[in-house]
């Protein structure tokens, strides 16, 4: 009797177009990396075939509309039916501009809190959503991008993040001193709607399917009503609102721009790969916990990440990685790269689209890269 031990014979077998004789079977069905014992078979069926790139489409902006409904059906979320009715709770004067908490109806079962930096020059101003990440920090949210204030453990938690990741910056501030408004939220479990622990994270995600949503498709939806609240605010120019995300954040903001006609420009900082690179035996998405925020289901049988980033084109779009970054590994960042300019190109739009690695950093937005992102900003949302 041959037993089949192996995977590398395994898939020898199934993709020379053999089948298994009745005397041959898996003798395993997880391997490494959590991956089912068929991932490389599975792996080879992917296709992307909505993809732009796919030649399937000839009309670009079909193809666009196509793939925008494709990927809002997939958040399973309806859409949202009440007012915002935002509510005041503290506020701040910091100078050129005020620090707000408020609340708001982001969703019709979800009643929040987020922070609004508004300048005190007058309007209508260019705008940005900040997209918060996770490094598994579950304390404080919005507040790693917004600096906080009347809760001194909170602040401290905040400024260490800051020191980490932002050179010591809140990125918030940095641009509500440039003369943005800026609004930040807490996605479901961080800040203000949490803190849970990590292990918490996976049955979160099985409760929501249990409810019939999605986590990652709450997430999704939560930022797109962000978005759509801050292009209705009287002092904001609903032409000029950006979104800027670092790592989890990063991926926020590009399938935001992907799912919002209404972001006009978008900065994706430490998340940014292809399927194909990223599944692969080691890597921090095979874990399963904090990859739920951003797993669509079904998404990946017809778009790759590069793929549902396109639908944004040919609005600009910049995306910084680190070339240390071990999360997003350099082979899967350039496959995306590649991509992404191909879909601009063939729109003639190829100066809109900024892809940078930076070969000395990590996962990180640190001051350097900030003094390119912000003058970026700067160039497509100020008139």
């Amino acid at each position: 009797m041959k037993i089949l031990r192996t995977l590398p014979l395994m898939f020898a077998l199934l993709t020379s177009g053999n089948v298994y004789a009745q005397d041959e079977w898996q003798t395993e069905g997880v391997v490494e990396g959590n991956l089912p014992a068929s991932w490389q078979t599975l792996k080879a069926q992917m296709h992307y075939p909505d993809s732009w790139l796919s030649g399937n489409f000839k009309d670009f902006h079909e193809w666009q509309a196509h793939s925008r409904q494709l990927f809002r059906s997939a958040l399973l979320t309806p859409n949202a039916t009440i007012p915002f009715s935002p509510h005041s709770i503290a506020k701040e004067d910091r100078g050129s501009y005020t620090a707000e908490k408020l609340s708001l109806n982001i969703t019709d079962d979800n009643r929040i809190s987020a922070l609004l930096l508004m300048p005190k020059t007058p309007g209508p101003h260019p705008a940005i959503v900040l997209l918060h990440d996770h490094g598994s920090k579950f304390d404080i949210g919005k507040e790693k991008l917004i600096r906080p204030w009347g809760n001194a453990e909170q602040l401290a938690s905040a400024q260490a993040w800051a020191d980490k990741f932002f050179s010591g910056k809140f990125i918030g501030d940095e641009l509500a001193s440039r003369g943005y408004a800026v609004i930040a939220i807490d996605s479901p479990g961080w800040g203000d709607r949490g803190p849970m622990v990590y292990e918490q994270q996976q049955a979160l995600a099985s409760n929501y399917f249990n409810l019939g949503r999605s986590l990652a498709g709450e997430v999704a939806y939560e930022d797109m009503r962000t978005v759509d609240f801050i292009a209705a605010h009287a002092g904001v120019d609903s032409k000029r609102v950006g979104v800027l995300g670092f790592s989890m954040g990063g991926f926020r903001a590009w399938q935001l721009a992907a799912l919002s006609e209404k972001v006009a420009a978008t900065a994706v900082i430490s998340w940014f790969g292809t399927y194909n690179g990223l599944m692969q035996p080691g890597n921090n998405v095979l874990r399963g916990q904090s990859a739920f925020y951003m797993l669509h289901p079904g998404m990946p049988a017809h778009l790759d990440i590069p793929d549902i980033a396109s639908i944004a084109a040919p609005k600009p779009m910049l995306i910084f990685s680190g070339g240390k970054d071990k999360l997003f590994p350099a082979e899967a960042v350039k496959d995306a790269f590649d991509k992404m300019h191909r879909v601009w190109s063939s729109q003639q739009a190829d100066d809109k689209l900024v892809t940078k690695s930076w070969p000395e950093l990590g996962h990180v937005f640190y001051q350097e890269q900030q003094n390119e992102v912000f003058p970026w900003l700067d160039r497509w949302l100020k008139p």
